[in-house]
This record gives structure tokens, C-alpha cells and sequence, in this order.
């Protein structure tokens, strides 16, 4: 994720740097991602969180542009706000992820961010979503920024359906700690949310608690 925060960078200089992940388990999703923000080759933020809630079940992990990308999260928030007192219910994690989408295509002209959706609803359980321009597709689970180019071999050799909760959260941890290293704009510590019926839980990941992998 980029961060438009520091005078001496112009915008060719902006690199669009982090690692986000989402995975569904049965009864609720994990969502997780490094918390490194870059402009340039200089690192403005080492804990940045880049998993904004968009209403009390339902998150969304940012990459792109940190300002853009939070507007973004900000504009389906007070969406979805309106939209949960005319319905009188809590929103649909479809119906978040529609908003995402539908921002992002409007204003793809002008805004660098791609968003991941995922969350728990009575209707569905928990959903993850990826969003890119006028895309939409649910998936077990999802990765972006420019880490995930380093994980795709992993994820694809790790994931299995039906594996609990504690296994997706390994799952995400491993491939954030994977990505964490190889890739020099994501980094930091990892930010992890698991959302369910009852709620979301947040945790914290850094240091000696990291998972270490063979590294020459």
C-alpha cells in the first residue's frame, strides 16, 4: 500500500506495496494483512491497519493507495450505514461487496485501490469477495497486493476446503509471513480479524511470534 504522505515523492515515485489475504471457514472468515506502508522506496508507516470494518460484520482488507483505498472503505461504510437503518437489519455481505465494486468502477479513473470484502451474514455465513474495477467473484479464499505475487504456489498448494478455524488462521499467517518476506514493500507486523456470528476478534502478530521458513 502506498501513501501519498510525503512531499518529496511524486506520483511516478508512488509504489503500490502490501499483502492482504481473506479465507472462509465454515461459521465465519479470516481476514488479514501486513501492516507496511511505502511511498517510493521509503517506508512512512511500519503499523498501519489495513483491515477497515465496514459495518459490524463485515470488513475489508485495503491495497493501493492508502488514501484511495480508504475513501473508498469510508464511502461503503456510510452506505451501508444508511442502508441497515432503511432495512432495519443488518447488511448483506453481497451488499457491501456491490458497494466496493460499484465505487471502485465509478471512479477507476481516478482511484488507485483494490479491495477485498469478507464477512459473516445470516443469509450466506461467511464470504469473501474480490473486487477489482467492474469485477466481482466469490472465492473460498483471496490475496492481493504486490506480496501476493510470492504466495500464489503456496496458497494454491496449502488451501483445502473444509479446514476449521484455527487452520485458516494459520493459513493466513503463513502466507502473510511468506510474503512478508520476500517482497520489500510489504512488511511490518500482521494484522489478523476473524468474523463471525458473534462478532469480530482481533489479533496481532509480530515479532518472535512470526513463523520463520527457510531463508539462505
Amino acid at each position: 500500500m502506498s501513501g501519498a504522505g510525503n512531499p518529496g515523492c511524486t506520483a511516478a515515485q508512488v509504489l503500490t506495496g502490501t499483502t492482504i489475504i481473506a479465507v472462509e471457514f465454515d461459521g465465519g472468515v479470516i481476514v488479514g494483512s501486513d501492516s507496511r506502508v511505502s511511498a517510493g522506496e521509503a517506508v512512512t508507516n511500519r503499523v498501519f491497519n489495513k483491515l477497515s470494518p465496514l459495518h459490524d460484520r463485515i470488513y475489508c482488507a485495503l491495497s493501493g493507495s492508502a488514501a484511495d483505498a480508504q475513501a473508498v472503505a469510508d464511502m461503503v461504510s456510510y452506505y451501508l450505514d444508511l442502508h441497515s437503518v432503511d432495512m432495519e437489519e443488518a447488511p448483506l455481505v453481497l451488499a457491501a461487496a456491490n458497494l466496493v465494486k460499484g465505487v471502485s468502477y465509478k471512479y477507476k479513473e481516478e482511484l488507485l485501490a483494490h479491495l477485498i470484502v469478507a464477512g459473516w451474514d445470516r443469509k450466506r455465513g461467511g464470504q469473501v469477495y474480490g473486487t477489482l474495477g467492474g469485477l466481482l467473484t466469490r472465492q473460498p479464499f483471496a490475496i492481493g497486493g504486490s506480496g501476493s505475487t510470492y504466495i500464489y504456489g503456496y496458497v494454491d498448494s496449502a488451501y483445502r476446503r473444509g479446514m476449521s478455524r484455527e487452520e485458516c488462521a494459520q493459513f493466513a499467517i503463513n502466507a502473510l509471513a511468506l510474503a512478508m518476506n520476500r517482497d520489500g514493500s510489504s512488511g511490518g507486523i500482521i494484522y489478523l480479524v476473524t468474523v463471525t456470528k458473534a462478532g469480530a476478534e482481533q489479533k496481532i502478530i509480530s515479532g518472535s511470534d512470526l513463523p520463520q521458513f527457510f531463508d539462505e
